[in-house]
């Protein structure tokens, strides 16, 4: 494992973070020769074909019809409206002239 101290790592991240990543050996990050932190490579490969939007565009498929009813009742389709209890009030506000 390299080690490398804070205020170099702080100079140079982005060098050793892509250093880390191409040869996938681990960094250590030290402060007045006591470690803080340990940099490792990332444990799996990230498809970056993958990771923006709309990248899934053509990797499903629509089967049968997407708006057509089910022909299953829902339980929301038969609450009834309730009315207002008596304690239900309307309170009107006024603004004042100045």
């Amino acid at each position: 494992m390299d080690t490398v101290s804070i205020s170099k790592f702080k100079a140079t991240c982005l060098a050793a973070l892509e250093r880390v990543r191409r040869t996938r050996r681990p960094l250590r990050v030290t402060r007045f020769g006591r470690p803080v932190a340990d940099i490792v490579p990332p444990s799996v490969d990230v498809d970056e074909t993958r990771t923006w939007p709309g990248s899934f565009a053509d990797s499903a498929e629509i089967i049968g019809d997407l708006v057509a009813p089910l022909g299953v009742e829902w339980e929301a389709m038969n609450v009834t409206a309730t009315k207002p209890t008596k304690k239900t009030r309307t309170i009107k506000r006024t603004t004042k002239k100045r």
